[in-house]
This record gives C-alpha cells, sequence and structure tokens, in this order.
C-alpha cells in the first residue's frame, strides 16, 4: 500500500489530489514523495510508527518491546502489589503479636505455670536455641524464607519461642508492671508507625548507622553485667528502647517502599514481618525493664 501511494503521489500521469503541491515549492534534496520537513528515506503516507512515543517522550507513555511482546519498565513495586504486601505483613505481624500475649497472659495468670517457669530456668536455653536458630535460618536462607509453607513453619517456631522467652521474662514482673508495659509500647508503637508514613525524612539510609549503634549497644550490654545497679540497667534499658524504635521506622519505610531510596521485595513478606515483631517485642521488654527499675 505505501507503495502505490509513493507511485500514486509521485507519478504525474495520475490526478493529484486537490490542493496538492500548493504553498510549497520543491526544496534542493527533495526526493519524490517526500513532503517539506521531511529526511530522506522517509516516505509520506501512513504508518503505525508515526503514533508509536518514543523512549523518553513527554507522553508518559512506557516503551514496548515488540520482540518479547511485553511493555518494559514493568515495576515490581507497583502500588496495588505493595499495598497488598504491607497488608500481608502486617496481618502476620498482628498473629505473632497476637500469639505472644496469650502466652504472656497465661504465664502471668495461670500460677502453676507462672511457678513452674520460674522453677525451670533451663527452657530458657531450650527455647533461645529454637529461636536464635529459626533467626539464622530465615534471615540467612533466601530460598527459605520465600517458599511456603516453610517459611511460615520457621516463621511459627520463632514467634512460639520468642513467645516463651518473653512470658519468662515478665514472669518476673508483676501484672501491673506488665501491663503498663504493654500500653506504653501499644502508644509507642502505634506513633511511631503513623510518623513513618507521613513524614518525609527517608530512614532508610540509616541502615549502616543503626547497625553500628547496635553493635555498641551490645558491648554496653556485656560491660553492664559486670557492673550491677539500677542507674546502669535505665540507661541501657532507655538507649534500647530508643535504638530499637528508631529501627522501627527504618522498617517501617523499608516496607513502604515508594519514594524511599531504599525498598524490599514484596516476596520478603515473612522477613519483614520478623523485622517488625523483633522491633516491637524489644521495645517492650526494654520498656518493661524501666518500669522495673523505676520501682524497685
Amino acid at each position: 500500500m505505501q507503495g502505490d501511494q509513493q507511485q500514486f503521489f509521485s507519478n504525474p500521469s495520475y490526478p493529484q489530489p486537490p490542493g496538492y503541491g500548493v504553498g510549497f515549492a520543491p526544496q534542493p534534496g527533495m526526493q519524490p514523495g517526500m513532503q517539506p520537513g521531511m529526511q530522506p528515506g522517509m516516505q509520506a503516507g501512513f504508518h503505525p510508527s508515526a503514533f508509536a512515543p518514543s523512549a523518553g517522550s513527554p507522553d508518559g507513555y512506557v516503551p514496548y518491546d515488540a520482540e518479547s511482546a511485553s511493555v518494559k519498565g514493568f515495576d515490581f513495586n507497583d502500588q496495588s502489589i505493595r499495598r497488598g504486601f504491607i497488608k500481608k505483613v502486617y496481618s502476620i505481624l498482628t498473629l505473632q503479636l497476637s500469639i505472644t500475649f496469650v502466652f504472656v497472659a497465661f504465664v502471668m495468670n495461670h500460677k502453676p505455670t507462672n511457678l513452674w517457669v520460674r522453677q525451670h530456668p533451663g527452657m530458657f536455653w531450650v527455647a533461645f536455641l529454637v529461636m536464635f536458630g529459626t533467626l539464622i535460618a530465615i534471615s540467612c536462607c533466601g530460598e527459605l524464607r520465600r517458599k511456603a509453607p516453610a517459611n511460615f513453619m520457621f516463621l511459627g517456631l520463632f514467634t512460639f519461642a520468642e513467645s516463651f522467652l518473653v512470658s519468662m521474662v515478665a514472669a518476673s514482673y508483676s501484672s501491673e508492671e506488665v501491663m503498663l508495659a504493654f500500653g506504653i509500647t501499644a502508644a509507642v508503637c502505634l506513633g511511631l508507625t503513623l510518623f513513618a508514613f507521613q513524614t518525609k525524612w527517608d530512614f532508610t539510609m540509616m541502615g549502616g548507622i543503626l547497625f553500628t549503634a547496635m553493635i555498641i549497644l551490645c558491648l554496653f550490654g556485656v560491660i553492664a553485667i559486670f557492673i550491677p545497679g539500677k542507674t546502669v540497667q535505665l540507661v541501657y534499658s532507655s538507649l534500647g528502647a530508643l535504638l530499637f524504635s528508631v529501627y522501627l521506622v527504618y522498617d517501617t519505610q523499608i516496607m513502604m517502599g515508594g519514594k524511599h531510596k531504599f525498598a524490599i521485595s514484596p516476596e520478603e513478606y515473612v522477613f519483614a514481618a520478623l523485622c517488625l515483631y523483633l522491633d516491637v517485642i524489644n521495645i517492650f521488654l526494654h520498656i518493661l525493664s524501666i518500669i522495673g527499675a523505676s520501682r524497685n
């Protein structure tokens, strides 16, 4: 068809359409069938490529790859996928915190269980080994934490072991102190989460600083073992609560993605829930330690 059009417009024996050739004169270097403004090699007539936006066009279209018949530039972090990812993470986190709350409430209110926990401190190390082993497996094995149902099984073992450890720690405090720490933790975590969603500050660039602060806090905790006292405990717990509060904002923004510099893949919903869960539990334990030290 394009050849017919070229022949039609270039052959003088064919009648020309009304208005053709009116208003411009042939320019030097123009080939038959060319119109003003066309480059050599271009022909007059319709072609679909004339309407295809080029890469980086102001129309905002995404370039189309004809070879793979797919649209290039489709980002996995699309808003709909990211919203579903956030819902899944918070659903898992809610279930984890509910299990921990049930463990703590049962140990605090069931006197025989409370007494058994106090009389068997060796169970602490059993639960600690299970918790630490599953934590390393989830954190270091990418295929494990992405493949269901193995990721949920390991996350479940970690949650039960961590919940038992938290209940053993809470058993050494009174019910009033535990409930007060629970209320303060809920208020702090809710406020920090809302802050992370609303603020324009990007905390995702603070990963190195937070890791360094974590190492310093761990070293300070080792030193505090050999320096007993209420003051040292208050300082250590206050710094720990502050550090994990910043970690909660950091992990929340990592999960959100969007305009932040770093983001976690939506496939890592188990790892994201694990990070948020650890942040909340550590904030709770440090606040509980502050309340216990201030009342003794």
